[in-house]
């Protein structure tokens, strides 16, 4: 083997064991128990959803803030967001100030719920003097189209008596008038990307209501509420910012947010791993690479559709780099997955164990796999 071999470590986090940064540094960890030549270079990864935010910071060497907002049912919660490296760059969550995690499954209720702390993330990452946004838009809680993220940055939705809208997707049906007079300024000189991998449109038998909404604790009486609001929500839209958003794919994503980053800050809606990939340079680092190591919590044949290890190992081929996957599950159908550019794929687990001891010996595991790995390597 090469004994100056140049390996790009570009995982996922694995989820509820490490974050991605962790599972670089456990990779390199086995690598140089056998070959401490090896160039590790490291793209901690993510695919859109949970963790990206972590996962961008990481990879630019960027910063991480904490902010007390107001989360998706109007109490104070804290939330993170983040600035890349280049310090032109903010990054958030929705699901970290306006997420379903947040929300105790009793008392779930999209009438009620708002993505207001979402628009105080947006604001904060304003102050900072930022050129760009990046926001995920998985996992949320809420289905008012967005409306609490434009109120949080100024915008006024008004009814007919010109009362401000309360919180919730079950007030949008009282939306009469829309008035940006006081909307941020700062928001139209920055250009905002949503990572978002649905292609729901807003409304309708395949919209945000209908299908996200049940596991919002949403009844099939709220759904149809909040389906007509959010649909009258578009026409007031059209009426006013002459925007039609309605049947745009990915408007329905995350109860309507995507429709609204798209109405009101001009949003444009991109496949989660995609951006990453763009904003990592994870392209112009695997050009320089002999081999790419990737991986997350469990791989499978739904790894392809969109997933991280897949997104890696696409931009790998096209460099002609071979691809080593680790996983702590390897799951059904995985044959598809080496047409599609991942050469090899190891389990980290090293025996029968409990879930719990699982995840806490996940960083130990992965060293170990990357070790033998590379002993193995050595042999060829």
């Amino acid at each position: 083997m090469n004994k100056d071999l140049v390996i790009v470590l570009a995982p996922d986090s694995f989820k509820e064991s490490m974050t991605a940064k962790e599972a670089c540094e456990a990779m390199e960890r086995g690598i140089k128990k056998v070959n401490d030549k090896i160039t590790c270079i490291h793209v901690p990864m993510a695919d859109g959803g949970e963790g990206t935010m972590q996962s961008l910071v990481d990879a630019t060497n960027g910063t991480i803030y904490s902010l007390k907002v107001i989360g998706p049912l109007g109490n104070e919660v804290e939330a993170q967001y983040g600035i890349l490296g280049d310090g032109e760059t903010g990054v958030l969550e929705m699901a970290s100030a306006s997420g379903i995690h947040l929300v105790p499954s009793k008392q779930r209720n999209p009438l009620i719920t708002t993505t207001y702390g979402t628009g105080q993330l947006i604001r904060a990452c304003l102050d900072h003097r930022v050129k760009r946004l990046l926001i995920g838009i998985g996992g949320s809680a809420t289905n008012d189209g967005g409306a609490g993220v434009v109120q949080a940055l100024g915008g006024k939705l008004l009814d007919k008596d010109r009362n401000e809208l309360g919180f919730g997707g079950g007030q949008l049906g009282k939306l009469d008038k829309i008035d940006l007079t006081n909307l941020d300024l700062r928001l139209k000189d920055v250009l905002v990307e949503v990572a978002c991998d649905v292609t729901n449109p807003l409304c309708g038998v395949r919209g945000a209501s209908k299908v996200f909404g049940p596991q919002k604790g949403a009844t099939p009486e709220m759904i149809e509420i909040l389906d007509s609001n959010l649909e009258h929500y578009a026409e007031i839209i059209k009426e006013y910012l002459h925007k039609d958003i309605l049947e745009v794919p990915g408007a329905g994503a995350a109860g309507g947010l995507g429709a609204g980053l798209m109405a009101f800050l001009s949003g444009t809606l991109k496949k989660g791993i995609e951006m990453v990939i763009e904003y990592t340079g994870l392209e112009e680092k695997i050009k320089k690479a002999d081999v790419v190591w990737t991986g997350e919590g469990s791989i499978d044949f739904q790894t392809q559709f969109g997933k991280t290890p897949f997104g890696v190992a696409t931009v790998a081929k096209k460099y002609n780099k071979p691809v080593v996957a680790l996983a702590g599950r390897v799951g059904e159908d995985i044959d598809i997955l080496y047409k599609s550019g991942i050469d090899s794929i190891f389990c980290i687990m090293r025996g029968v164990t409990s879930l719990d001891e699982a995840l806490e010996k996940g960083k130990e595991n992965i060293e170990k796999t990357s070790e033998n790995i590379i002993r193995l390597m050595n042999l060829v």
